[in-house]
């Protein structure tokens, strides 16, 4: 199953832009903005509204002050959630993110998802080996296939364990943004949902691994709607397919990400799911990610 109509997002206690994250997250803005907490907070009251009128299942865990945690709002990057019964925790590249496991989200978590088994990769930060959840991964969860896109944040080694552990594929290449630097997470530069994929090849700069990527999500029955560099520096890769409750599929994507699609791919994606789209404009100039960011799909 790919899609899921129940998720976990976590409301944020003092968000802020993040001088750690920011070493590699070339998507992040020192704005200077007043009042960023109280606006981000109001952007993710809303895009949790939204999500309920349209029938998803959203549980929201609230953040602690202590310890403070400014990414606490991007709880993917930490867990992932898996319909054979695994709860998956991953080894984080900021020190203040790793804070982000607290004790009453692992809780609800043991709690209401009846997870069989853990699979803990956090040892991996140890040795300097790192895998943000489903930021460093994009999977197709029906096709057993692990997209990832090599960066500091990303080990191909730590890839190979979870691949190993899940019985994943992995498909793996490097990114990079329009100004050359590494792309931080693959995430940022594809999605696949259950009929369509959203990816930006041209940020493959690789011809092999280039054609690698486009041939698998050809040949598992993708419709392939191609971004451009600068829709990835609009968040337009940051998306995410959800359903209602009684099967409607959604894609999740920013407003921000909408307005720089062409008419063409907004057609192609609304053929295939109903596009909802919150406005998310401070959380991600302050902390480089979007709405995919924001949702911990549930599985279980």
């Amino acid at each position: 199953m790919q899609t899921t109509s129940r998720i976990l997002m976590v409301r944020p206690a003092r968000f802020d832009f993040n001088e750690e994250t920011a070493k590699n997250n070339y998507f992040q803005q020192k704005t200077g903005q007043e009042g960023v907490s109280e606006k981000a907070l109001e952007e993710f009251d809303a895009f949790v509204n939204l999500l309920r009128r349209n029938d998803v299942e959203v549980f929201v865990m609230q953040d602690t002050e202590e310890p403070w945690t400014p990414d606490s709002l991007f709880p993917n990057n930490w867990f992932s959630s898996h319909l054979s019964g695994e709860l998956v925790l991953y080894p984080l590249f900021a020190e203040n993110r790793r804070r982000e496991r607290k004790p009453h989200v692992l809780d609800f978590l043991r709690r209401k998802m009846n997870h069989t088994k853990l699979i803990d990769l956090t040892p991996w930060e140890e040795k300097g080996e790192f895998l943000e959840g489903t930021g460093s991964m994009v999977l197709d969860r029906d096709k057993r296939i692990a997209y990832c896109c090599r960066s500091p944040r990303s080990s191909e080694k730590v890839l190979a364990d979870f691949c190993s552990r899940m019985n994943f594929d992995a498909v793996v290449f490097d990114a990079v943004d329009k100004n050359g630097n590494l792309i931080y997470h693959t995430n940022v530069m594809m999605e696949v949902s259950t009929q369509v994929a959203v990816v930006c090849l041209e940020s493959i700069r690789n011809g092999e691994e280039r054609q690698k990527v486009e041939s698998r999500l050809s040949a598992t029955g993708k419709v392939i709607v191609e971004i451009s560099p600068n829709q990835v520096e609009h968040f337009a890769g940051n998306m995410l397919e959800l359903k209602s409750r009684n099967g409607a599929p959604l894609m999740i994507m920013s407003t921000t990400a909408r307005k720089s699609l062409t008419m063409q791919q907004e057609k192609t994606i609304s053929t295939y799911n109903k596009i909802l789209s919150p406005e998310l404009t401070t959380i991600e100039t302050n902390g480089g990610g979007s709405a995919r960011c924001m949702i911990a799909e549930l599985f279980h």
